[in-house]
C-alpha cells in the first residue's frame, strides 16, 4: 500500500507529465485496437457478403473470376448459361430456391443487375441479414428498377425518377444507351456495406426488354424500333442467364450436387461453395491486414518510448527523493520496485483510457459508420486478441520501466542526500 501511495503522490506532483504519457499510450493503444476491430469487420463483411447461399453458378472460368463478377461487380462473364440449363437445374430434387442474375449493363459507373422476386425473398448477407427497403418496393415489374444506397447518395435519386440504363458498359461513361426505354425507381435499398449499395436492380424480363431490338448487338434504327409501350413480358422469351446462386435442401447435398453441375453434359458449367471461395480470397488481401498492425504496433512503441523519455527526464528532480528514501533505510531494490510500479500506473491508466476510447468511439460512431461507409461493428466488445494486445502493452510498459529504474536506482548510491550539479 506504502507504495502505492508514494507512486501515486509521486505521478501527481508531476500530473502534467504524467496525463501527456498516459494520453500517448491511450492514443496508441486505442489506434491499435480499432485496427484490430476494423479487420475484423472488414473480414466479416468480406467474407459475409453472401451468406446462406451453398452453390454460386456460372459458366466455366475461374472461382475467383465468378465470386467477382457476380458478387462485386468486379469484371465480367466469359459466357452466360442458358435459360434451359439453368431452369433444368432450378428443378433438380436438391435444390431449395435459386436466385438467378444476369450482367452486362450498366448506368453512370454503376452495374445494373437483372434478377427476379428471389433476390428480395432469399439474398441473406453477413449471416442473417436480408435485402431491407429503405423506401418504395422490389422492382417486379417490367420497367421497374431499384437503385442501391451509394448509387441513391451520389446520383441524388429517389423513387419515382427515370434512370436509363447504357448498353454493355458497367464502369465508366456509356456510347450507346437504351434511352428509348427508360426505368422508373419503384425502391431504395438500405445500406449493407456490400456490393448491393453500388448496384441497380431490375427484372429479368426487364434485361430482355431494352435488348429486344438490338438483334445485331447495335442500337437499332428509327424504323425498327419497337416501342416501349408495346413491349409486354409475352413477347419477351428469357434466352441466357449470367449465374445463379442456389440453396440445397440439406447441406449433405452441396457437394454431390456441386460435383453434379461441375460435370454438366449440356454445357460448360461451374460451382463453387461462394464461403470457402471467399475466404481464399480474403486470405489472399491478408497483406494489408499485416501492413495495418504494424502500423498500429510502431505507434505504440512510440507511445512506449515517450513514457520511457519522461520519466527518465524527470529523474534529474527526483534525485533527491531517491537520495533521501535511500538514506532513511530503503534498499536499491525497493527504490527500483517504486519506479517500475509508476511506470505500471501510467501503463494501466494508458490502457484503461485507450480501451475506453475504443469503445466509446464506436459506440458513438456506429450509426453513422453504419450509415455512410456500411461498417457494421460485429463479434463481442472485448476479443481475446484484444485482451492479449493488452496483457502485451502492460508487461512491457513494466519492462521498459525497469531503465529509468535501474538509472535512478545508481544515481541515488553516487549522491547521497547532496545533488552534484
Amino acid at each position: 500500500m506504502i507504495f502505492f501511495t508514494l507512486a501515486f503522490k509521486s505521478l501527481w506532483n508531476r500530473k502534467l507529465t504524467a496525463l501527456l504519457t498516459i494520453a500517448s499510450i491511450a492514443l496508441s493503444l486505442s489506434l491499435l485496437l480499432a485496427v484490430e476491430r476494423t479487420q475484423r469487420s472488414a473480414q466479416e463483411g468480406f467474407t459475409q457478403s453472401v451468406s446462406q447461399v451453398d452453390l454460386l453458378v456460372g459458366a466455366r472460368t475461374g472461382p475467383l473470376n465468378l465470386i467477382l463478377y457476380t458478387v462485386f461487380n468486379m469484371g465480367n462473364a466469359s459466357n452466360n448459361i442458358s435459360w434451359q440449363s439453368y431452369q433444368e437445374l432450378k428443378k433438380h430434387p436438391a435444390v431449395a430456391w435459386t436466385i438467378p442474375y444476369s450482367l452486362g449493363d450498366g448506368h453512370k459507373g454503376f452495374r445494373v443487375v437483372a434478377t427476379d422476386e428471389n433476390f428480395y425473398q432469399h439474398y441473406h448477407f453477413r449471416g442473417d441479414k436480408k435485402i431491407e427497403f429503405e423506401t418504395g418496393s422490389p422492382a417486379l415489374g417490367l420497367w421497374d428498377v431499384v437503385i442501391g444506397s451509394e448509387v441513391k447518395e451520389k446520383l441524388g435519386y429517389k423513387v419515382g425518377d427515370p434512370v436509363v440504363v447504357a448498353h454493355g458498359v458497367t464502369r465508366g461513361e456509356a456510347i450507346q444507351m437504351h434511352d428509348d426505354k427508360p426505368f422508373r425507381i419503384t425502391g431504395v435499398l438500405k445500406p449493407t456495406g456490400t456490393a448491393i449499395d453500388q448496384s441497380l436492380y431490375i427484372s429479368l424480363y426487364g434485361m430482355e426488354a431494352i435488348h429486344i431490338d438490338w438483334q445485331t448487338g447495335a442500337a437499332p434504327t428509327k424504323d425498327k424500333m419497337i416501342p416501349q409501350a408495346q413491349i409486354t413480358t409475352d413477347k419477351l422469351p428469357i434466352q441466357q442467364i449470367t449465374a445463379f446462386f442456389l440453396r440445397t435442401q440439406t447441406r449433405i447435398e452441396t457437394l454431390q450436387l456441386q460435383r453434379e453441375i461441375n460435370n454438366y453434359t449440356d454445357e460448360p458449367l461451374m460451382a463453387i461453395i461462394p464461403g470457402a471461395t471467399l475466404s481464399d480470397l480474403w486470405r489472399g488481401l491478408s497483406q494489408i491486414e499485416r501492413v495495418l498492425k504494424i502500423i498500429s504496433l510502431m505507434v505504440m512503441v512510440v507511445g512506449l518510448a515517450s513514457m520511457v523519455s519522461s520519466l527518465i527526464s524527470s529523474l534529474n528532480e527526483r534525485r533527491r527523493e531517491m537520495s533521501i528514501l535511500r538514506a532513511v533505510g530503503a534498499a536499491p531494490s525497493k527504490i527500483t520496485f517504486l519506479l517500475v510500479f509508476e511506470s505500471g500506473l501510467i501503463t494501466s491508466f494508458g490502457i484503461l483510457l485507450g480501451l475506453a476510447i475504443e469503445l466509446g468511439g464506436f459506440f458513438i460512431l456506429e450509426s453513422w459508420l453504419e450509415e455512410k461507409f456500411g461498417f457494421y461493428s460485429v463479434g463481442a466488445a472485448i476479443t481475446s486478441t484484444e485482451v492479449m494486445y493488452m496483457t502485451a502493452t502492460l508487461l512491457v510498459g513494466i519492462l521498459v520501466g525497469l531503465i529509468p529504474a535501474l538509472y535512478a536506482t545508481r544515481q541515488a548510491l553516487k549522491d547521497g542526500l547532496s545533488i552534484r550539479v
